[in-house]
């Protein structure tokens, strides 16, 4: 009986460690996620500001201004 009970304990062990590595995993891939998509938003928002700043210098220099041309 002292084996069956060493031999479930290290089994038990052997679960917890590989549900606690795909835990981690999981973190990780979505903290890499959340990060990803903050940076296209920001990549979006900079380059929307880009538009207007080149649209803006356009009308000032008396460019005629389409969305099809930008």
């Amino acid at each position: 009986l002292p084996s069956q009970a060493e031999n479930l304990l290290c089994r038990l062990q052997e679960n917890f460690e590989a549900l606690t590595e795909k835990l981690t995993l999981g973190n990780i891939l979505f903290g890499t996620r959340v990060i990803v998509n903050f940076l296209l938003e920001e990549m979006g928002e900079r380059i929307n500001d880009l538009e207007k700043r080149v649209a803006d210098l356009m009308t000032e220099a008396g460019v005629e201004n389409s969305n099809e041309e930008l």
